[in-house]
């Protein structure tokens, strides 16, 4: 499902304006969650200052405006374009994290990875040939993909107490609730330029249930599976999937300044990554050992400690797992994955 929700924000563009569009789906995404959290059983009302601080960081940021300027850029590019710009998330991180978090450091690979990472974004950004267009459409998403950044950094400050399906529950109400207000004031967004069809009623469908509700769900299950380094690959699939889709389903062509920025965008992450990654290869080589009580990973942006009593508790959707080691704070969001 990773990349294959690029497809479905093209389809469902062609019906929806794009800022009511995302509202839709996280109206749907919500429901489900809701639904899960009473299912489970699990705690849903915040019980300190924290989980509301998260659960609003992630409502607005990661939710409502990265997915806010996610489906308006995606209305002038490609879902392959849209998926390998948002590629440079994870690439942008360490640079916000230095001036968010004072006891943060940046290594010369983290610089010299997000330099690389810029010079992709670039590169896909001037095959456009002009202002207007796909340039906008790649600044849009590159606003998207640090906002998603600035998110992902300001939930570390944050000790969770709240299950992560009710975290998620809430974050995408509050999303939701942004979203609608931009869509009131807009005149574009407006409910009346909706054209109600299959096609749309599908693509609200397969975003908010299969990758928002089923993302979560099997992103955590890797998780708990194989551990966050392994996990964080998943960012290097994503825009592949995305462009394979694009170009079976849409028809879109794959290019040559795709593919550079693609791979340089990829070379940019691998650098932010190295510590991670090289751990991966030494597993791959060797027999795989248990975590220790502070040894900590990094996926796509965010550290996270590798706890061996949190390893055995871990439970999708029960909100136990794999904490960030700064004090809490949300996992990385598969939402954001499409």
């Amino acid at each position: 499902m990773w990349g294959s929700g690029f497809t479905a924000i093209e389809i469902g563009l062609e019906s929806l304006p794009p800022v009511l569009f995302a509202a839709f789906r996280f109206d749907a995404a919500a429901l489900v969650f809701f639904a899960l959290v009473v299912a489970s059983g699990a705690r849903l009302r915040p019980r300190t200052r924290d989980d509301v601080r998260l659960i609003l960081t992630t409502g607005v940021l990661l939710i409502g405006v990265h997915f806010a300027l996610l489906f308006l850029g995606q209305n002038y590019v490609s879902s392959a374009v849209a998926a390998i710009v948002l590629s440079f998330a994870p690439i942008v991180t360490p640079a916000i994290a230095l001036a968010a978090l004072p006891s943060h450091r940046v290594r010369a690979t983290d610089a010299l990875g997000l330099l690389v990472g810029f010079v992709g974004v670039a590169a896909i950004a001037a095959a456009g040939g002009s202002f207007g267009g796909r340039l906008a459409g790649v600044a849009l998403l590159f606003g998207a993909a640090v906002a998603f950044a600035l998110g992902s950094v300001l939930t570390r400050r944050f000790s969770r107490t709240l299950p992560l399906v009710s975290l998620q529950a809430w974050s995408m109400l509050v999303g939701a609730g942004i979203l609608h207000a931009f869509s009131l004031v807009h005149p574009t967004e407006a409910l009346s330029r909706v054209d109600w069809n299959g096609g749309a009623l599908a693509a609200i469908a397969y975003l908010g249930i299969v990758c928002s509700v089923g993302g979560f769900l099997l992103y955590f299950r890797l998780l708990e599976r194989v551990g966050p380094a392994d996990a964080s690959l998943v960012s290097y699939a994503t825009p592949i999937v995305a462009a394979g889709f694009g170009a079976a389903v849409l028809g879109e062509p794959i290019t040559s300044a795709m593919v550079l920025g693609f791979g340089l965008i990829a070379v940019g992450f691998a650098l932010c990554q190295i510590r991670p990654l090289w751990r991966l290869v030494r597993g791959l080589r060797g027999p795989r050992r248990r975590p220790s009580a502070t040894e900590t990973v990094r996926v796509r942006g965010n550290e996270y400690a590798l706890e061996e009593p949190t390893v055995e508790r871990a439970r999708v959707g029960t909100g136990e797992g794999y904490g960030p080691s700064r004090g809490g704070g949300a996992a990385p969001d598969p939402v954001a994955d499409d």
